[in-house]
C-alpha cells in the first residue's frame, strides 16, 4: 500500500495534473495536496527530478502567473480582476 505523497509522485510523473485533479483521484481534500506538494518537490531532488509548476492563467486577460512562489491558485488577475482562473498544474520531470 503507496503513501499519499506516493500516490502523487506516481500520478505526477504520468501526467500534468492540477491540485484538484489529484485530490479527485486519490480521495483526500484539496488542500491536502498543496500540503505534501513542498514536501514532495524535496523528495523528487533527491531523485534527479524536479517538481514542475505550470503557472496560473487568466482566462479573461491571458496574465500569466509565472513568477508567483506559492503553490496554490491566485483568488484573482492582478491585472483585470477577474476571478476566471486556470489552476496551476504540476508534474514531475527529470532534472
Amino acid at each position: 500500500m503507496e503513501t499519499i505523497r506516493q500516490q502523487i509522485i506516481g500520478c505526477l510523473t504520468e501526467e500534468a495534473m492540477s491540485a484538484i485533479d489529484l485530490s479527485q483521484e486519490l480521495g483526500v481534500r484539496e488542500k491536502e495536496v498543496y500540503e505534501h506538494l513542498p514536501h514532495i518537490a524535496r523528495s523528487v531532488a533527491n531523485l534527479g527530478k524536479k517538481l514542475v509548476t505550470l503557472p496560473s492563467r487568466c482566462l479573461g486577460c491571458g496574465y500569466t502567473f509565472k513568477d508567483r512562489k506559492r503553490l496554490t491558485r491566485p483568488g484573482r488577475c492582478p491585472k483585470c480582476r477577474s476571478t476566471r482562473l486556470r489552476r496551476p498544474m504540476f508534474e514531475i520531470r527529470l532534472s
